[in-house]
């Protein structure tokens, strides 16, 4: 009786753990002032160091230009899968010559594109030379010369 009990007990917590693995789980990145905030600011009246006074240095600044970038996003993992972006917010705030604030927008996932960010790899010219042709290469450029002239 009692280890029927204990394999009800132990199956019951396996089935928790599976049951909870498989939860949706949340992650929150970045941050972007609430519209109160943003508000206060004037467009052609506030400069970079009230912004920055009012609602914080941005995490990305420069893209481009002289514009600050406020981004923030939640993603969604459920269990293994991969994790999906459910919402993204960007507020830009753009400045003039002058440093005053030019415009302010904010956009959504809704608004824009998937950017898929790319790499630049130099080539290697060694890419199908193996470690031994590598070494063993490197025999004919040694100049005897140069080892004992000193």
């Amino acid at each position: 009786m009692v280890k029927i009990k204990m394999r009800n007990a132990a199956i019951a917590t396996l089935m928790a753990l599976i049951v909870c693995a498989c939860s949706e789980s949340y992650q929150n990145h970045g941050y972007v002032p609430s519209e109160e905030d943003l508000s206060i600011l004037e467009v052609g009246a506030d400069t970079r160091g009230s912004v920055d006074e009012v609602i914080g240095a941005p995490g990305v600044s420069g893209l481009g230009g002289d514009d600050y970038y406020y981004i923030r996003s939640r993603i969604a993992t459920y269990g293994p899968r991969k994790p999906k972006v459910v919402d993204r917010e960007i507020v830009v705030i753009s400045f003039n010559s002058n440093e005053t604030i030019e415009n302010i927008e904010r956009f959504g996932l809704e608004d824009g594109n998937v950017v898929r960010l790319s790499r630049r790899v130099t080539d290697s010219s060694i890419v199908n030379t193996s470690i031994l042709r590598q070494l063993f290469g490197n025999f004919g450029n040694i100049d005897p010369s140069e080892i004992f002239n000193n």
